[in-house]
């Protein structure tokens, strides 16, 4: 089977879709799927839209481009299973349909084999491994089949906008998912993130915890324009590598991608450092990681063994840390997202800070101010860049401010990308020259940190500063605040004690 990615799509002439006309196509689809009593909220809506999506961008980006360049071209998907034979097919409705979908259509779709590990037909079974029909009414999967075979994917301006929709999509349902335990990277974080790390054409990305693709889709964007062939964008797709454990995200991820122009991602369904501790890193090193990794976590006791007993722990955070460091090619770099509390922890947190201090250049620790991860966290994050070139010498901080004044982030009022410019501007390009130490920026010699038992919590020295200059009322209103918000805990506290 002759892969799509080695093939220049042909240019369309059908009329692209509008931005508004295809949110109130997906709109329609929601609100169909709101009347059907085996969904419950966005977090099996979306999983329910999201394959049919699936199988409609597949049939239209790769089995109709496969065949309208290639006579030979071997479809993935048997006549039956094809999109058009039962998706196209608006008498195909109510208990039929139902029975068709569940009993045929999904176990032939998790059960496809492909001869190599760029074949769709591994892609399509991955994806499909852990997907259900959700729908109890097959009249009304009819009517949402039907909305999703209205949108089209013909050009690259639909795929664009598509990708735009449901990325608005994705983070409603992020929204929704916050006391599930995820925390997703806020957009603004991830462009930064992936600017900074002044990616080339030709070096392998990873994303280790990719979730919904965020980085890698983003990692796309920066570098599509400058894959002007064929052979360059086939490179451009097998480059960019992710790792997701969980079976929602990696479906998301992968129509994520898919919509973005990929038509066979790289993303596998795994638990990331299993993976990474055990398959051949020599061969599977890369250039680049951008990663948020979860934090807060435990892993099984059999994960933990396979690291060395001084790095042994239960904090999967400092498991991908160690982990990239290994994964990392000589003079590949790195930008992760950690919480304020790896910075200061000691114990293994101090010796896996040790290991990257000593392996790698940890030049540029961004520090983020409370709330960009709301609604599902309030604790501080920070950024750390790091590059496998050598041992640390110097840490530059940078310290990223909230806009008129205000003290935090919050869902109504998040971060925006426009907040990172004077850090961009600080950062000094590619090569970091001309930084200089400022209101909000600071650094600090490797061998301080070494001395302070790894501590990467270096405060911002010029804070004294900015307190001296504040006003008594100032300061006595930040007080009462605070005052304000230990009380409220104490309460909540007190509620909770009293239910016991």
């Amino acid at each position: 089977m002759k892969r799509i990615t080695d093939m220049t799509p042909p240019v369309s002439t059908a009329p692209t879709t509008s931005r508004s006309k295809l949110a109130g196509t997906i709109k329609t689809a929601r609100d169909i799927m709101r009347k059907d009593a085996g969904l419950n909220g966005d977090l099996d809506r979306l999983p329910q839209l999201s394959w049919l999506l699936f199988l409609k961008a597949f049939d239209e980006r790769v089995e109709k481009v496969g065949a309208a360049l290639n006579s030979s071209y071997r479809p993935a998907l048997e006549d039956k299973y094809a999109w058009d034979a039962w998706a196209g097919n608006p008498d195909f409705t109510g208990p039929d349909l139902l029975t068709f979908v569940e009993d045929d259509l999904l176990p032939y779709l998790r059960e496809l084999a492909g001869h190599g590990p760029n074949d769709p037909r591994n892609v399509i079974s991955t994806v499909f491994k852990e997907i259900h029909n959700r729908m109890l009414s097959g009249v009304l999967l009819r009517d949402l089949v039907n909305t999703v075979d209205s949108i089209g994917f013909e050009s690259s301006d639909d795929i664009h906008t598509m990708a735009f929709v449901y990325e608005s999509i994705l983070k409603e349902m992020r929204d929704a998912a916050g006391d599930s335990g995820e925390f997703y990277t806020p957009r603004p974080v991830i462009r930064f993130m992936v600017q900074q790390s002044f990616l080339k054409l030709g070096e392998a990305v990873l994303d280790p915890a990719c979730g919904t693709g965020g980085f890698l889709a983003q990692a796309y964007e920066d570098l599509q324009p400058l894959a002007d062939s064929t052979i360059k964008r086939g490179q451009l797709h097998q480059n960019l590598r992710g790792i997701e454990k969980k079976s929602l995200p990696y479906l998301l991820g992968s129509m994520n991608l898919l919509l973005h122009g990929i038509e066979t991602p790289r993303l596998v369904r795994d638990n990331a450092l299993i993976r990474m501790r055990t398959e051949n890193q020599q061969a599977h090193r890369v250039n680049v990681v951008l990663t948020n990794p979860p934090f807060g976590g435990e892993e099984e006791e059999s994960v933990v063994k396979l690291f060395p007993k001084p790095f042994q722990t239960q904090e999967t955070a400092w498991l991908f840390v160690y982990s990239i460091l290994d994964m990392l090619k000589r003079g590949g770099r790195c930008a992760i997202v950690l919480p304020n509390g790896s910075l200061f922890g000691g114990g293994v947190g101090a010796r896996v800070k040790e290991k990257l201090l000593k392996e790698c250049n940890l030049h540029t620790i961004v520090r983020l101010p409370q709330g960009v991860f709301a609604p599902y966290t309030q604790i501080p994050a920070n950024l750390l860049f790091f590059e496998k070139t050598g041992p640390t010498r110097d840490i530059w901080f940078y310290e990223i401010q909230t806009p008129d004044g205000r003290r935090g982030y919050t869902k109504t009022k998040p971060m925006r990308f426009e907040e990172f410019d004077s850090c961009v501007q600080w950062w000094g390009g590619k090569d970091r020259e001309a930084r200089e130490a400022g209101e909000y920026a600071w650094m600090v010699p490797a061998n301080t940190v070494k001395t302070n038992g790894f501590n990467l919590d270096v405060p911002n020295p010029h804070i004294g500063d900015e307190l001296a200059h504040r006003s008594p009322e100032e300061l006595i209103d930040d007080l009462i605040k605070t005052e304000k918000d230990i009380l409220g805990l104490l309460e909540g506290l007190h509620s909770q004690v009293g239910n016991i």
